[in-house]
């Protein structure tokens, strides 16, 4: 029973506060222009079958691995840092980029992106409705995970804040990968090309950030001291250290700053690139 108050009190009941915030946001505080493409965009996700593969591959294979290879049953410990936080991101690198490979891509394809950008309406509003509809998909699949709290109660009893930190930290990385394809399928008209070239450079962010990457690239010597400014730039915007931290409940401004920084440059990178192209 007490495993039971505790879930609803540091877990459930949050959850339940900052999902209904989030979707109030979503219909009532944005400007209308917004809230008219984020509809659009929605609808246009769940009227089509990629929003429910990528929940479905996402919960299967998350589950998957978190069950038969992250030894959640048989770690005797009752965590989801090991077993299931830290693969997330993992995930997250591919499933991220194919929601949003349509973003922009697609317009291009169907010659819509013209008629949208000449609709009454400023680009950021187009940007950041189509950011917040591919980011729906993935809420969704975030909340569709619960099931795995539960269990984690069942057989133990963990800190479910530092579950809810786990699931903001990587909501925030997802949204950061997002943000990345969002850049990048305004370059493109072909979502084969988007997808991959974001998974790519969504790799890239997330491995600058392991420190034997970081170690490896302050111990550069010789010719190679050329690419060290560049990699050196990598490796201070990796992603994973700012996910870590926050993943383990460890709640630092500069980590929150640092994912909205990062957010609304990528899509900033996307509107000047819309711009480049309108002109």
């Amino acid at each position: 029973m007490d495993a039971i108050i505790d879930l609803l009190i540091h877990f459930a009941i949050p959850t339940v506060i900052v999902s209904a915030l989030f979707i109030a946001i979503l219909l009532f505080a944005l400007p209308r222009e917004v809230r008219t493409v984020f509809k659009r965009e929605v609808k246009s996700y769940f009227n089509s079958p990629i929003a429910y593969v990528c929940v479905v591959i996402f919960l299967l294979i998350s589950n998957g691995i978190t069950f038969w290879f992250g030894g959640l049953l048989e770690g005797g410990e009752a965590a989801l840092y090991i077993p299931y936080f830290q693969y997330l991101p993992w995930y997250f690198i591919v499933i991220a980029p194919a929601v949003g490979m349509r973003l922009w891509s697609e317009e291009q394809r169907l010659g819509t992106m013209e008629l949208m950008l000449t609709m009454p309406i400023a680009p950021w509003h187009a940007i950041v409705g189509k950011y917040l509809a591919a980011a729906v998909v993935i809420f969704a699949m975030l909340v569709l995970s619960f099931p795995i709290v539960w269990v984690i109660n069942y057989l133990g009893d963990p800190d479910n804040g530092v579950i809810l930190a786990g699931f903001v930290a990587t909501f925030l990385t997802a949204l950061c990968f997002l943000a990345v394809t969002s850049a990048v399928s305004a370059f493109t008209r072909s979502q084969i090309v988007a997808l991959l070239v974001s998974i790519g450079i969504c790799l890239v962010l997330w491995l600058g950030g392991l420190q034997p990457v970081s170690a490896a690239v302050d111990s550069l010597k010789g010719g190679a001291l050329v690419a060290w400014p560049f990699l050196k730039f990598i490796t201070s915007i990796g992603i994973l250290p700012h996910f870590s931290e926050l993943a383990k409940g460890v709640l630092g401004l500069g980590d929150i700053v640092f994912f909205v920084t990062f957010i609304a440059f990528c899509l900033f990178s996307t509107a000047v690139v819309l711009r480049v192209k309108r002109a």
